[in-house]
């Protein structure tokens, strides 16, 4: 286990603002009961800032006949849909809620090249609202395995989440469990799979990225 590198800022002002309540608790002579609450609410957010951000070394040996998880979470859609942004024509629709006390890695679920990368700014509508797909800042990226199929999958902020970030572009290969980005706070990333792939998860599943067999092509 180790600590993501996209949580190093927000760590250090966690630190910062611990600092200076804790000096001027100090400096004002603030009685014990206070102080001792300070320090509660003080150790409670930087444990708080370090689970967030921790990163679980993954070991995986890809298969190209499976689809793994791309994030660690819980199971909110599986539906058949109209996917408008690239395909444009109906998919298999699996999303993936991340709350604060998940992980927030996101890996890629299969091997290949990437064919499409977009960022669009946008709202910041709860994780799970049906319109999160398609109004909320998002990330969408989509990667053609070795046999041609390709797989979309997409990063949604959410109510808390401001920063979606990436670590691919276009026209890279990418391997199956290994990190493509990362959101900060609560969030969701949807997959949108060729109409037909045997589905190995249900709705309300406990999920963990790199692990769990979303389905199979």
């Amino acid at each position: 286990m180790k600590f993501h590198k996209e949580g190093y800022t927000s760590l250090a002002i966690a630190v910062l603002i611990v600092f200076i309540i804790n000096a001027l608790a100090d400096y004002y002579n603030a009685p014990d009961f206070l102080k001792w609450i300070l320090y509660l609410l003080s150790a409670f957010l930087v444990i708080a800032i370090v689970q967030f951000f921790r990163s679980p070394s993954k070991t995986v040996t890809p298969d190209e006949s499976i689809i793994l998880c791309p994030a660690d979470g819980k199971v909110v859609v599986i539906e058949e849909t109209q996917e408008s942004e690239y395909f444009k024509d109906r998919r298999l629709q699996v999303s993936i809620f991340m709350s604060p006390v998940n992980v927030h890695v996101n890996r890629s679920p299969i091997s290949g090249l990437v064919t499409y990368l977009k960022y669009h700014p946008g709202k910041f509508l709860v994780a799970w609202h049906p319109k999160s797909s398609t109004d909320n800042e998002r990330t969408t990226l989509v990667v053609k395995n070795a046999s041609g199929n390709e797989v979309l999958f997409r990063q949604i902020a959410g109510a808390m989440a401001r920063r979606i970030v990436w670590y691919v572009k276009e026209n890279d290969e990418v391997v199956q469990g290994e990190e493509f980005g990362f959101i900060k706070f609560g969030s969701r990333v949807d997959l949108f799979l060729p109409i037909g792939t045997k589905i190995d998860v249900n709705i309300g599943d406990k999920v963990t990225g790199a692990k769990t067999i979303i389905g199979r092509i």
